[in-house]
């Protein structure tokens, strides 16, 4: 029973997403009709009527207390998490058990970022981001919601399954020969022919890099190129999963076809498949040749249901179709938030992709767009501090260069195909506010002013990279497809050797074999460092066709469900200022550590950690980057110092007396990241 619902003040829906049995509970409340072209109507209606009385109750409880309520249970064990985003309020409601109250959070606080990564700096006016997420075009709306449904699927999958997307921070294959070859292979052939071809149309390839499933295997950035956010990082594997899914069971390659995956030997095993007990029968359901052909009796009201689900199917992704996707970009000047790139992924094999990042022709203009916004934004704050209209416009040299600065931009783009007329009128209204001598208006006029400017100015930015976008696809600002495939069959060739390593070494990246002799009594361990957003873990693989070094069936599973919860409880002590927890459940002995280190790995003194309240933005660093912040706060005491931030998670026998369990954690934090061992290129 789960649900995610965003909507306005008014109840109107602008996406939601329900899963099988909450959907089916709203159906047997509401009838919602099944008739042909009326599901997607009568089913938002009824979304709709079900959440309005809580809408309505939170909207009274803003404007009557100026507060709301953040999360509550119901008589029948429901928990439902709600957070206002500006006009955009956000609903994620549990009813089975399996989610807690961080977990809704946390998924509500990854859709923002989701659809922030969609549309950008739009998303900063609510008015306009409402028209984007609910389309007036009902088929229209209907791709969209699923597309953000099939995302949010896809991130609740990774987190599930996935240690990386576990504690949000990003995997690397390790194999430092093979690493550094793909490097020099991206930054000495691949990019620069690609930016030195007539065919890129205007296009620059800032990064690009080689994901194995949702491992990195290289990573190149070229040297006009921000440092890539790990957040964004992290949003961008999301999507490139979404488009290109993992299915392990299906792309793994048989353990004979690969004899090493860490180059050490002795360190990797393999548990192949039992061989058939029936001298006749096949280890494959696919007849031989010359079989007679196997003949399936199914009902006919079973197979058309099948063949209108297929019907009911997206078309796979063309991946020379570039995806505009809105990044962070940190530069001298500053850093400037949603800033428009193109994503190209182009699937090398089935579980290998590469990707390509590009800044687009005209990309400037959504810098000047956010200073503008920054503005106009700090202009209203001050207003609505009290501050007189003079006093918060008179005397502020930045208003002044503001009014030059604007006007040029106006008449810079007056010669586009960019409808101004709206940004025109507004502007010229603020300007006879504010420069006027003795201009009309109260502070309240002019705060409105601010936010019709703000406005009108997101209106110009989702002209330039959003509604273009949509027939970007046909037109000539993209890298050509012959231009894709030369680059695609360049990657090809040079991992032809290696793909099948590739794809078991993703899931054998690192055993626990060869920590078990320095380290008795250890069974899992996450290390991150926090100061890049990247970590080292044994793999934790649980399919049926593989079997785990925590063994395979319930007790694999039982244990990672501890290594789950262990990493959920951490983030609340995290939360309440403890850098440091160790308890004991059961059999098993948990540890968790914080610390900070300088730039020559010397052990930083403690400090008190910020205490935040309970309706916080989840710890991580996918939708909002606590760790970031955290470095921040702790460098306010060590200026002119690089400081790193790195986290330890472990899991013990119980029988392993504490004081071994405290010697394990320090002597496996400084060898982790030992060089010789662990190479993050």
């Amino acid at each position: 029973m789960k649900c995610l619902l965003i909507a306005t003040e008014s109840a109107e829906v602008l996406f939601h997403w329900t899963d099988p049995e909450f959907q089916h509970s709203i159906q047997q409340q509401y009838g919602v009709s099944q008739e042909e072209g009326q599901g997607l109507p009568a089913f938002e209606d009824s979304i709709s009527t079900m959440f309005a009385p809580i809408i309505i109750s939170c909207s009274t409880m803003v404007d009557s207390l100026g507060d709301n309520y953040t999360c509550f249970t119901t008589e029948n064990n429901h928990t439902y998490v709600l957070h206002q985003f500006d006009e955009c309020l956000y609903i994620a409601v549990n009813g089975d058990g399996e989610e807690g109250e961080d977990d809704l959070r946390r998924k509500i606080y990854v859709m923002k970022k989701m659809i922030e990564i969609q549309f950008g700096m739009v998303t900063l006016s609510g008015y306009l981001l409402r028209k984007e997420l609910r389309p007036q075009d009902t088929e229209q709306r209907a791709r969209l919601w699923k597309s953000l449904q099939s995302l949010l699927v896809t991130y609740c999958h990774l987190r599930t399954n996935d240690q990386s997307f576990l504690v949000e921070a990003v995997e690397r294959l390790i194999h430092s020969t093979l690493c550094e070859q793909c490097i020099e292979f991206l930054e000495r052939r691949l990019v620069p022919q690609l930016n030195s071809s007539a065919e890129r149309s205007g296009e620059e390839v800032l990064h690009a890099f080689i994901l194995v499933h949702t491992k990195l295997l290289a990573f190149y950035s070229s040297r006009n190129a921000s440092t890539l956010a790990t957040s964004d990082l992290l949003a961008l594997i999301i999507l490139a999963q979404n488009m290109y899914p993992s299915n392990i069971e299906v792309d793994e390659p048989s353990p004979e076809d690969v004899e090493s995956t860490s180059g050490s030997g002795p360190e990797i095993f393999y548990t192949p498949e039992p061989s058939p007990t029936n001298g006749n029968s096949s280890s494959s359901d696919i007849p031989e040749k010359g079989s007679p052909p196997v003949f399936e009796f199914l009902d006919p009201d079973i197979q058309m249901a099948e063949d209108s689900l297929h019907t009911l199917e997206a078309p796979p992704p063309d991946p020379s179709t570039p995806r505009r996707v809105f990044l962070e970009v940190s530069i001298k000047e500053g850093l400037y938030p949603m800033m428009p790139h193109s994503m190209y992924c182009l699937p090398l094999w089935p579980g290998i992709t590469l990707v390509l990042l590009t800044k687009i022709p005209h990309s400037g203009i959504a810098m000047k767009v956010y200073a503008f916004l920054e503005a106009f934004a700090k202009l209203e704050k001050r207003l609505n501090e009290g501050q007189e209209v003079g006093a918060a416009t008179k005397g502020q040299p930045p208003i002044h260069d503001l009014r030059s600065k604007l006007d040029k931009f106006i008449k810079a783009l007056s010669s586009s195909d960019i409808h101004l007329s709206h940004l025109q009128t507004v502007w010229t209204d603020f300007k006879n506010r504010v420069f006027t001598k003795g201009g009309s208006g109260s502070s309240k006029d002019l705060i409105t002013s601010c936010k019709n400017m703000k406005t009108q100015l997101c209106s110009v930015y989702r002209q330039c990279f959003i509604t273009q976008n949509s027939g970007a696809a046909d037109g000539p600002q993209r890298l050509s497809p012959s231009l894709q495939e030369r680059a695609r069959t360049m990657v090809q060739e040079k991992l032809m050797d290696w793909k099948d390593f590739l794809l078991v070494k993703s899931k054998r990246n690192i055993t626990m074999v060869s920590y078990l002799e320095d380290f008795p009594g250890l069974i899992h361990f996450i290390c991150v460092d926090r100061s890049t957003g990247q970590m080292i873990a044994p793999s934790l693989n649980l399919t049926e066709r593989s079997t785990s070094e925590l063994g395979k069936g319930p007790v694999a599973h039982f244990i990672k469900s501890k290594i789950w919860g262990l990493v959920c409880t951490s983030r609340r002590y995290l939360q309440k200022g403890y850098s440091t927890v160790t308890l004991r459940d059961g059999d098993f002995y948990f540890c968790y550590f914080l610390w900070f280190e300088n730039e020559t790995g010397f052990k930083l003194e403690a400090m008190d950690l910020p205490v935040l309240p309970d309706d916080s933005a989840p710890i991580g660093m996918l939708a909002w980057d606590y760790y970031r912040k955290l470095l921040r706060y702790y460098s306010k005491n060590h200026p002119g110092e690089v400081v790193k931030c790195y986290e330890l998670l472990t899991v013990h026998l119980g029988v392993i007396p504490s004081e071994f369990i405290l010697q394990h954690c320090r002597q496996l934090a400084s060898k982790l990241w030992e060089p010789s061992r662990n190479p993050l290129l």
